[in-house]
């Protein structure tokens, strides 16, 4: 179904997304953001309840993609809803698959934990090398960027419709893994620090990658066993680019290869 077109950008809905779009974060409702045709195929595909979807005027959802209800708005008006430089003329407000660190932790879990990560490309690109090798669920401990930032869902490429996602404190982070997984905290190759080729990774673990600037929080690291990736010429690297090697090795480590 498809409302009147709406031109007017005071529409309290419009609003709504206009805001949680500018703060990163959820809709008063709770909805995520989905923008763009791949990210709402993706929502779709991934099997999440798609609550409204907004099109430009003359606009279409992606084949295939049933909403119940479908707004229908002026260019001018997506255009001021819009998370993008470059608008594609459809959205949708997607009902997020926030976890339990309890669901997050099944069979031989691999858990990644964001800490004071805060640039959104580098937050959704871990998204992404987590769901790729497998990774059971993703914490994005307090200070770092919003999972619902419309820069971190565009990184993720979907990723972040299928993980378990948990938000929480480093404190509630370390309680609810403690005696369930190892917790890793990568830190820069050093003497006495092991390599990620020379530590089990086939163990249920959870992975602490630590902000750009100031590395991994002193309260994951009182918690966790240390490792590191050894480098040439550079002292470390991208959080993205670490995340991605780190779990690179644990998934070959346990296909057996």
């Amino acid at each position: 179904m498809v409302s009147n077109l709406l031109t007017s950008p005071a529409n309290p809905l419009l609003k709504e997304i206009r805001r949680a779009q500018q703060q990163g974060a959820l809709t008063e409702q709770g909805w995520m953001i989905a923008e763009g045709p791949h990210l709402v195929e993706e929502a779709w595909r991934s099997n999440l309840h798609i609550a409204r979807a907004v099109i430009v005027e003359g606009g279409a959802l992606p084949a295939g993609v049933r909403v119940g209800r479908v707004i229908e708005v002026s260019e001018k008006v997506f255009q001021s809803i819009s998370g993008t430089s470059t608008p594609q003329g459809v959205m949708a407000l997607v009902e997020p698959k926030l976890a339990s660190f309890q669901s997050i932790l099944t069979g031989v879990p691999l858990v990644v934990v964001l800490d004071a990560v805060q640039d959104p490309g580098n937050a959704g690109a871990i998204a992404r090398a987590a769901e790729a090798f497998g990774a059971t669920g993703i914490v994005f401990a307090k200070g770092s960027v919003s999972p619902f930032h419309p820069k971190t869902i565009r990184a993720s490429a979907g990723s972040l419709f299928r993980l378990g996602i948990v938000l929480a404190t480093v404190e509630e982070t370390t309680a609810g893994l403690a005696g369930r997984t190892t917790i890793l905290a990568g830190v820069p190759h050093a003497p006495g620090v092991k390599t990620a080729w020379d530590s089990d990774l086939t163990r249920p673990l959870a992975i602490v990658i630590g902000s750009e600037g100031q590395g991994v929080d002193p309260r994951f690291l009182k918690a966790a066993e240390r490792v590191s990736i050894p480098t040439r010429a550079v002292e470390s690297l991208n959080a993205a680019v670490a995340a991605g090697v780190l779990l690179y090795e644990a998934a070959r480590q346990r296909s057996g290869q």
